[in-house]
């Protein structure tokens, strides 16, 4: 049974920082290497599908706009999701820092769903939203106790996805 699991079915108290929750998990799960491969593989459908706007036929063009839409809404989401679990697993949050942390999450996810609702406007929503969610990702990333190679991951990642939605958006322009 994975360690985070533990925790809750044998009614343990869990550790006291969500750092020594990920110190005791398996450390095949916290690799560095193995976050930055995973980002990378995430960011190439942004990367693919921003180019392909520029070559694909025009019958292509809008299912590849679509599709830039539709997966940057997933990650935008999915980066809102990072706070409720991390907010859940760091028990050294007060009350204050645990409500922001949940409240955050919740904002992102609700955005991302507006973005799927405001047709070519959703790109810019996306854009301005990734720069936010990273600015706030260096606050509260220090809050969960995350290892600061992370939040440069993000600022990485981040930066490549933001130029891959503005392409993308120039190209909507140029070609659509």
């Amino acid at each position: 049974m994975p360690v985070h699991y533990a925790f809750f079915m044998t009614g343990n108290t869990p550790p006291r920082s969500f750092r020594s929750v990920v110190s005791t998990m398996n450390q095949h799960l916290v690799s560095k290497r193995l976050a930055q491969l995973l980002g990378h593989a995430g960011l190439a459908p942004f990367v693919l599908l921003a180019l392909g706007c520029w070559v694909v036929q025009p019958e292509w063009f809008g299912a590849f706009i679509k599709a830039q839409l539709a997966y940057g809404v997933l990650i935008f989401a999915f980066l809102g999701g990072i706070h409720w679990g991390a907010a859940l697993l760091s028990p050294s949050l007060d009350a204050a820092q645990t409500k922001k942390a949940l409240g955050w999450g919740v904002s992102v996810q609700l955005l991302a769903w507006f973005a799927t609702m405001i047709g070519g406007f959703g790109f810019a929503l996306l854009m301005a939203g990734f720069v936010a969610e990273f600015l706030v990702d260096k606050r509260f990333y220090a809050w969960y106790g995350l290892p600061d190679w992370l939040l440069r991951l993000r600022f990485h990642l981040t930066t490549g996805v933001v130029v891959s939605l503005a392409l993308t958006v120039a190209a909507a322009n140029v070609r659509g």
